[in-house]
């Protein structure tokens, strides 16, 4: 069993890339059919990044380096990726010092917390899970709705909502000019110790580009080692890719396992007044085939993200694919690749047992000690 990378391999790596300008828009790899020969490795990083000093050459085995989300304002180098950790995990952040970014996504419950919702300040429950931090280096749009542009936007929206961390930017601004320990790590990262949202939010984000998933036992066998996936996780596979059967890969497609698109599955419309609590992707875009849907998530690392779902409606794997086997609840709006799946039992447990596989080497990351 690999050992999963540490936070400070992974920073070098990304400053790596991304300093040589990885994001180049080029086409996602799509799943690979399991009869097909399996590509010989991982797929390779830039011929550039190689180029420039750093631990690490090409992401772990399945991710693709070309396909990195970066804005050309933030390259993302270890001194960020440091100062961000640091921030991610400080409650003081919070308006009563109780909540931080690391108390929703939770390194040991998939970097989400292991709740249906996200839990804020004073004990608050929201109305929606708090989706994993996982591989979103490889999004543009962030939240379940894509109402923020990138991970920078996504930063500074928790801090400031009133259910979350219910914080003001002045305020948290003022909190972290006061902590002396902030002053030589926003020296190394940004070049003099001055604390604005902005940076808060760069720095954040730096750091949450560095939480990664691959090298699980389905990119093993897809790179040759063919026991690295047992019979039942083949077969799933098969009932994944296969359009007529499991219909997965329609949505949860690419290396990542998403199409980064928005759908409406249904979640909720067995509810009265379902289009109040589950309005989705209307809420950003007001077009009315968008109410009720919500982002793909990818399945990298599913198997420790649950419960399921935008709202954790579904406390298993298993009752994730029983619902999608259903068609989901019907309503005006949903998705017309939803449809009703012929499965038998077996391919239902052989499902599962693939979407297991697809759980491999995550960013370790150490929980800093506050800063005084």
């Amino acid at each position: 069993m690999r050992r999963p990378r540490t936070i400070h391999r992974l920073g070098g790596l990304l400053a790596a890339a991304l300093l040589a300008g990885c994001e180049r828009g080029s086409p996602r790899p799509e799943l690979k059919d399991p009869g097909k020969e399996p590509a010989s490795s991982a797929p390779a990083a830039p011929a550039a990044v190689s180029a420039v000093k750093e631990p690490l050459s090409e992401l772990p085995l399945g991710l693709d380096a070309y396909a990195l989300k970066v804005p050309a304002d933030n390259p993302v180098t270890p001194a960020k990726v440091e100062l961000g950790r640091h921030l991610y995990f400080d409650a003081r952040l919070s308006r009563d010092g109780t909540v931080a970014c690391a108390t929703c996504h939770v390194a040991a419950k998939g970097w989400s917390n292991g709740l249906k919702t996200a839990v804020g300040i004073g004990n608050h429950v929201g109305k929606r899970s708090a989706p994993t931090v996982i591989n979103r280096a490889f999004s543009t749009l962030q939240f379940w709705d894509g109402r923020a542009a990138s991970l920078e936007d996504q930063a500074l929206g928790p801090i400031q909502n009133p259910g979350e961390m219910g914080n003001t930017l002045e305020n948290v601004v003022a909190t972290v000019k006061g902590i002396a320990g902030y002053v030589p790590l926003f020296v190394a990262a940004f070049g003099d110790e001055a604390v604005s949202p902005d940076r808060i939010a760069k720095a954040i984000a730096s750091f949450e580009r560095t939480i990664l998933s691959g090298s699980s036992p389905y990119d093993r066998y897809q790179s040759g080692e063919k026991s690295a996936l047992n019979e039942e996780a083949v077969r799933g596979m098969q009932v994944f890719l296969d359009n007529n059967k499991g219909r997965c890969s329609i949505c949860h497609a690419g290396f990542n396992f998403t199409d980064e698109k928005f759908h409406n599955i249904g979640i909720g419309a067995d509810k009265p007044d379902w289009e109040k609590e589950h309005i989705g992707r209307f809420e950003v875009t007001k077009a009315e085939k968008d109410k009720g849907a919500y982002k793909t998530p990818t399945l990298r690392q599913i198997a420790a993200t649950g419960p399921y779902m935008h709202d954790g409606s579904e406390a298993t794997l298993e009752a994730v694919v029983e619902y999608y086997a259903k068609g989901g609840n019907p309503n005006p709006h949903l998705d017309p690749e939803m449809k009703k799946l012929t499965l038998t039992d077996q391919e239902k447990r052989d499902l599962v047992e693939f979407l297991k596989a697809l759980t491999g080497d995550v960013t370790r990351v150490e929980r800093p000690e506050p800063l005084k």
